[in-house]
């Protein structure tokens, strides 16, 4: 197998790389999280210039027909930028929702305008107590005239505050049904918070909103395995931007290895933290293979092996993640954990990302799971 970049792949990346070291420095995303929408909407415009935002569209939509492998690229690049703006929630598991379940005219109207960077969604699923099991949805949809009556309450909803519509997950008879609803709709209401790693998040309840029949995505009753798809796809994702931020740990942690002086001499000569170097490295390059992994596998038709080798890939990933982000904490001392060394809020990066759709121990059980089915 071919794990080099492509020409226009790379070109992408040294486009990105330049991007965020010239106009998205560390100072300006520590502005940009304190700010009112708690990202860069300038960026995000920015990000539609170069094509990232329509990238795993169909070309008849306003897409560039890219694959995984191409979200991996553009994922590691937002993650050593360490970019706060919704690329997971509206690219990847909306507009991969409407993209694999929406109609014809669901696509017309949503797709090209996610592509050109005038519409952000949220992906309104998570409840209270339901961990991770994604069949855990209280929320009901009742038929309602020509349409639906949704009541219910989402919790932990990444990016809801910025979002013009959510797609929300609802219960309907025995199955599970997927809508799309305008973030203004009578209501619905949001109780908005910053999370840990500076983003932003929701809890969404839903009052007897109603809404259209045009507003279904997908089968009645039978997205389950669309939504297991669209959260597969995005644990991918995650896999890829953890690389990225433990690539940019060992270069900040590296550096200062070199500089820092303790008894005259740089504290990188010292063999015991030269040995921690090298775990962090090797770490990374280990994960690094198993995010290609779970990138080449999320296009996979067959569910079952997409889903072992997404599960094998987040728990690995995730362990090599806490070794890298505690080893780069630790090496730089306390000044690691303060707001102003952007060392921390790369760890805090990380360990969201390790509670976003499953943990080490939730992946190593689906996997676990599929290996006795198997």
């Amino acid at each position: 197998m071919n794990f080099d970049y492509t020409e226009e792949q790379t070109a992408l990346q040294d486009t990105l790389r330049r991007f965020f070291a010239r106009d998205y420095g560390f100072e300006h995303r520590r502005a940009m999280s304190r700010s009112a929408d708690g990202f860069d909407r300038a960026a995000w415009a920015t990000f539609a210039e170069f094509g990232i935002l329509a990238l795993p569209f169909p070309e008849g939509f306003g897409g560039l027909d890219g694959s995984a492998v191409d979200s991996m690229l553009v994922m590691e690049m937002l993650g050593r930028g360490l970019a706060l703006e919704p690329y997971l929630p509206t690219v990847v598991l909306c507009g991969g929702l409407i993209r694999d379940a929406g109609s014809a005219a669901q696509k017309e109207a949503l797709l090209p305008a996610i592509a050109g960077g005038e519409l952000m969604l949220a992906f309104a699923h998570n409840e209270a107590g339901g961990r991770y099991a994604l069949n855990h949805v209280a929320t009901k949809a009742t038929p309602a005239g020509n349409g639906w009556k949704l009541d219910g309450i989402k919790a932990v909803v990444l990016a809801a505050p910025s979002a013009g519509k959510f797609i929300v997950s609802a219960r309907e008879g025995l199955g599970l049904s997927l809508f799309l609803v305008d973030a203004k709709a009578p209501g619905l209401s949001l109780r908005s918070y910053p999370t840990q790693d500076g983003a932003r998040a929701a809890d969404i309840r839903l009052s007897g909103v109603e809404i259209g029949a045009e507003a279904l995505i997908g089968p009645a009753g039978g997205t389950l395995p669309l939504i297991e798809r669209a959260v597969d796809y995005a644990n991918a994702a995650l896999c890829a931007e953890a690389v990225g931020i433990m690539a940019a740990l060992n270069e900040v942690t590296l550096e200062y290895l070199k500089t820092r002086k303790q008894f005259g001499t740089p504290i990188g000569k010292f063999q015991a933290l030269q040995h921690r170097m090298a775990d962090m490295v090797i770490a990374t390059e280990q994960a690094r293979s198993m995010a290609t992994l779970a990138a080449v596998r999320a296009d996979s038709p067959d569910s079952a092996e997409r889903s072992r080798c997404i599960a094998a890939a987040k728990a690995y990933v995730l362990q090599s993640a806490r070794l890298v982000g505690q080893q780069a904490v630790q090496l730089h001392g306390g000044m690691g954990v303060t707001d102003e060394l952007n060392v921390g809020h790369y760890f805090k990066r990380l360990t969201m990302i390790g509670l976003t759709f499953g943990d080490v121990d939730y992946h190593l059980g689906r996997f676990s799971d599929s290996l006795l089915a198997a």
